[in-house]
């Protein structure tokens, strides 16, 4: 879905500035994917002279999270 989004963003204006100021209301309306109120999104645009580093999570906190998490339909995925 990552993917989906991002192509859309490019081809859609309008989409692109509300996933920038409001980007679970904008997936939610672009593809009826609903992310929960516990989860928090943001967005940022590069540009040719900004970049940005994501520093994933740590494997061990993911493990332990995926495990209370495991079969909760709450929890988001980008696939």
């Amino acid at each position: 879905m990552q993917d989906q989004i991002i192509q859309k963003a490019w081809e859609d204006a309008e989409f692109k500035k509300k996933l920038l100021s409001n980007p679970k209301a904008a997936v939610k309306d672009a593809f009826g994917k609903e992310i929960p109120d516990s989860f928090e999104v943001e967005v940022l645009e590069e540009t040719a002279s900004k970049k940005y580093f994501i520093l994933p999570q740590s494997p061990v906190e993911r493990s332990k999270e995926t495990i209370t998490q495991e079969g909760n339909a709450d929890y988001p995925t980008w696939e």
